[in-house]
């Protein structure tokens, strides 16, 4: 099967003062459209750094990503601004929602900001927010909503211009075990009704979700080229 996304030889080093410290070492990946993907590993080992590569919050000291037919590590300032506001869907474990909008104009405002009508954008901010089972909460600001129903409300913005890869940074790291179970589910059914791909990072403790695919860093410090995704069971 042709991969949707693809990494080649990807590194990536930051510099603390004059010592370097990498924290992606050669990583080649190949995800299918459809695949959902967990990336594993302790804290400081590379996930984060890796989901922001793919996204275009960031960019690679060397190695290659290519999403769709575009590749990611070529893009101009402009077309990585198009690329995350139009290709991928990002959920973080701190919901980044705005506290003083109410769920529904949190995603109005992504639907602006990806160019879709004004008169479309409620019908379509409504319709999402059901689609994560928070039709009741609509007029709810972030600071009247539970931690899972925010990060419902962050995977319903992440899903607002209809993303062919979402992007989830442990995004059930601040929720309790319940929670976790219901957010898991949730994204594992969207990645099966919509065949994108989807990538989630999580500590090793953390349930995998049924996972297709997941890449882990073996216990070691940094993502490297021994962290190739591997199989893992399906139900």
């Amino acid at each position: 099967m042709t991969p949707f996304v693809l990494t080649r030889d990807l590194c990536k080093t930051y510099q603390k003062g004059t010592v370097p410290v990498p924290v992606l070492q050669g990583v080649s990946l190949d995800i299918a459209r459809g695949e959902y993907v967990s990336v594993v590993g302790r804290s400081g080992s590379g996930k984060s750094t890796l989901l922001n590569l793919l996204g275009g919050l960031d960019t690679a000291t060397s190695g290659r990503i290519v999403v769709g037919d575009s590749d990611v590590t070529s893009m101009s300032r402009q077309d990585l601004a198009v690329h995350r506001r139009s290709t991928v869907g990002m959920i973080f474990q701190s919901f980044n929602l705005i506290p003083s909008r109410t769920a529904l104009e949190n995603i109005t405002l992504e639907l602006a900001f990806g160019g879709h009508p004004r008169s479309d954008r409620r019908r379509r901010a409504s319709e999402l927010l059901s689609l994560v089972g928070l039709e009741h909460r609509l007029s709810h600001t972030p600071g009247e909503l539970s931690g899972g129903e925010a990060q419902r409300v962050a995977i319903a913005r992440a899903l607002a211009n209809a993303p062919d890869v979402l992007l989830a940074d442990e995004p059930t790291g601040n929720l309790d075990s319940k929670t976790v179970e219901e957010i898991v589910g949730l994204l594992v059914a969207l990645n099966n009704e919509r065949g994108s791909v989807t990538c989630r990072s999580s500590e090793a403790s953390a349930p995998c979700g049924s996972a297709t695919k997941a890449a882990t860093s073996r216990g070691s410090d940094s993502i490297s080229s021994g962290a190739a995704l591997v199989s893992a069971p399906t139900p």
